[in-house]
């Protein structure tokens, strides 16, 4: 039996690879900046330049002034609630990796106490996964916009994703709300 050799699929994985972490990197900007483009976007259509609005959302030039005032107060909704995830990374960069940095101690009751490289090994250990998480829901919210703002460009947008945007953001609400309350 003359079987081919597989050299297709090796080589193929870091092409892979290399596409996921590009995707990946673009939807973490895409996120990350949706506050200030949904602002920036939601300023200018008030201002009766829809046109600087709709470069701003990607959005085709016939998509009426309307249509893209209203993606624009979503996308400033969803970029609100990309301010939570982005917060709590920045938390566990902060308490993980350099947490033997800003808290001084005493380790005594601390994660992985009572010695300092214990207390910074539990802590970088809890932050992985939950970074990992944040990662996650940044991503997510990257691919909503995308989807909400579906008709901006001319394309269906899935009945599914309005009431998800929105449930998403009373849930970060809610979320932002009971962790305040946490803090008293």
């Amino acid at each position: 039996m003359n079987v081919p050799p597989r050299t297709s699929a090796p080589a193929a994985a870091p092409r892979l690879e290399k596409l996921f972490a590009r995707r990946l990197g673009r939807r973490l900007r895409d996120a990350v900046t949706l506050l200030p483009v949904g602002l920036f976007a939601l300023v200018v259509a008030l201002g009766g330049q829809t046109k600087a609005a709709r470069r701003a959302l990607r959005a085709r030039p016939q998509a009426g002034a309307g249509r893209v005032l209203a993606h624009a107060v979503l996308t400033v909704l969803l970029g609100v609630l990309a301010l939570i995830p982005v917060a709590v990374l920045t938390l566990l960069i902060a308490r993980g990796p350099f947490y033997g940095f800003v808290d001084s101690g005493p380790y005594d009751d601390s994660w992985g106490g009572p010695s300092k490289a214990g207390a910074w090994l539990a802590h970088f250990g809890v932050s992985l996964p939950l970074a990992a998480v944040a990662i996650g829901l940044l991503y997510g919210l990257a691919a909503l916009h995308q989807r909400m703002t579906a008709p901006l460009r001319g394309e269906r947008r899935p009945v599914w994703v309005l009431p998800t945007g929105l449930l998403s953001c009373l849930a970060g609400g809610l979320f932002l709300v009971a962790f305040v309350r946490q803090l008293n």
